[in-house]
């Protein structure tokens, strides 16, 4: 059985993005991602998932699609979040409210 057989796998919501897993996607998809790299399967509730994934040495990250993400990952630089660990799923925050507080 191939090693990549035995990696975790985690599915990832926008709320639960770290700045690891953001930095993996722009890494692999630097243009965004299209239809063909996008992974659809039915969750525990049998609703439709579309996910992104992205691979580290011990976990296969089933990242879902959606606009926020796309937004996210258009507008992503690194600098933003040198103050946060790569864990902490606070330091990706809503694009949306991000727009707000500009106006």
């Amino acid at each position: 059985m191939d090693k990549k057989d035995n990696l975790k796998r985690v599915i990832v919501d926008f709320r639960k993005l770290t700045p690891e897993i953001l930095a993996l996607l722009v890494e692999k998809f630097p243009y965004g991602y299209d239809d063909g790299e996008i992974i659809s399967f039915k969750n525990a509730s049998n609703e439709l998932i579309e996910a992104v994934e992205v691979t580290t040495a011990d976990t296969k990250y089933l990242v879902k699609v959606s606009s926020k993400l796309e937004m996210t990952m258009e507008n992503y630089d690194e600098d933003d979040y040198e103050e946060f660990d790569n864990d902490d799923p606070e330091a990706v925050q809503d694009p949306d409210l991000e727009k707000e507080e500009d106006d």
